[in-house]
């Protein structure tokens, strides 16, 4: 490639997730961030094969969801270019992505590899969603049930006995 790439894919073997979605996600990524922008070339797949060893065909695969999310456009010949941007670019997340930044800077002084990044922020993602909100529809019902009786399940009704 002639130029400096706007992106280099990362992928986790580990993940449980295709390697096909995480291309996508990093593009999808990649435009809420303002990285890339409408008429930026993604890289060519024969690039995208030898960055990340991957099977050619997984990278179609990727870009063909991308032009279906109609984010990107393929131009015969000439490589798949964006189309769309994702909201985040130029909005109110402005501070929060500062803020990250500072605190990734942060994380690599103290000697934190990027594997050890994504651990961390996975885990602060575990951990406030937990406190946020209920993890389905279910427990919130059990919750509040067990606010009002101290017991749990349908099995604690009496027969004919309504649902508060």
């Amino acid at each position: 490639m002639a130029d400096q790439a706007l992106l280099r894919f990362r992928l986790d073997r580990h993940s449980g997730l295709p390697i096909y979605r995480q291309l996508v996600e990093q593009v999808r990524q990649a435009l809420h961030l303002g990285i890339l922008r409408p008429g930026d070339q993604l890289p060519p797949v024969r690039d995208v094969v030898g960055q990340v060893a991957v099977n050619p065909n997984t990278v179609h695969r990727a870009y063909r969801e991308l032009e279906h999310q109609g984010l990107v456009e393929g131009q015969a010949g000439r490589g798949t270019f964006v189309r769309e941007t994702l909201p985040g670019a130029d909005d109110p997340h402005d501070e929060l992505r500062q803020h990250l930044g500072e605190w990734m800077q942060r994380a690599r002084r103290a000697g934190l590899e990027d594997e050890a990044i994504d651990a961390l922020v996975v885990e602060a993602k575990r951990s406030t969603a937990r406190t946020e909100r209920p993890r389905s529809t279910a427990g919130a019902e059990d919750a509040r049930q067990m606010e009002h009786t101290g017991r749990t399940g349908p099995t604690n009704r009496r027969k004919g006995e309504e649902r508060r």
